[in-house]
């Protein structure tokens, strides 16, 4: 299991959600927690200019970018429509 920072950012961004998508957020962030690479979240790692990210999928339109602190630790950076949250 690995510790989960939110940022301030990301809190800000996850306010904004749609009602549907908060809740699935909350559902996946349970499973991030246990593994940050379940199949169901789609994680990858990022490229050029945003190497050292990686991302998930809330749904197919809404992402969440991340990073690992540590081999322990993951902070939440933000989420996004995918056309906005890789720019």
């Amino acid at each position: 299991m690995v510790h989960v920072v939110y940022s301030r950012h990301f809190l800000k961004s996850a306010r904004v959600l749609p009602k549907a998508q908060q809740r699935k957020l909350a559902i996946l962030l349970e499973k991030m927690a246990q593994n940050p690479y379940d199949p169901v979240l789609h994680t990858k790692h990022l490229s050029e200019p945003l190497i050292g990210l990686l991302s998930f999928r809330v749904t197919r339109e809404w992402r969440v970018m991340f990073r690992f602190r540590d081999e322990s630790t993951i902070e939440l950076i933000e989420v996004a429509h995918r056309r906005d949250i890789y720019r």
